[in-house]
């Protein structure tokens, strides 16, 4: 099993930034990405990023894409996203998820919900205007 712990949600006015982070336990080795999605009030859970571990290759939501970075330090298996320029719109929770399967070589296959087998809590990120 692995277990993803998110942290560093809260709240932020409009244009400012905010770091969260993800701490991973348990069969890390067993990981081939790790992702974060959001999910708002009466919407469904989306992808914001993800990033592969075999090679770093990363990508995005295009409403998220030149704002926000998605980050891993591997020898303390965490994993970060810097949210820069905030708006409103970016107001969920976010979780963090860890995959165990092989997406192939596109990155797209880590956008889906679906290819992600551990869930995180969640972490409240609220921008106001």
């Amino acid at each position: 099993q692995v277990q993803p712990v998110e942290s560093g949600g809260g709240l932020v006015q409009a244009g400012g930034s905010l770091t969260l982070s993800c701490a991973t336990s348990g069969r890390t080795f067993s990981i081939h990405a790790m992702g974060w999605f959001r999910q708002a009030p009466g919407k469904e859970r989306e992808f914001v990023a993800a990033i592969r571990w075999s090679d770093d290759s990363t990508i995005y939501a295009d409403s998220v894409k030149g704002r926000f970075t998605i980050s891993r330090v591997n020898a303390k298996n965490m994993v970060y996203l810097q949210m820069n320029n905030l708006k409103p719109e970016d107001t969920a929770v976010y979780y963090c998820a860890a995959s165990q399967s092989f997406g192939g070589t596109s990155t797209y296959y880590y956008t889906r919900r679906m290819s992600y087998d551990h869930w995180g809590q969640g972490t409240q990120v609220t921008v106001s205007s």
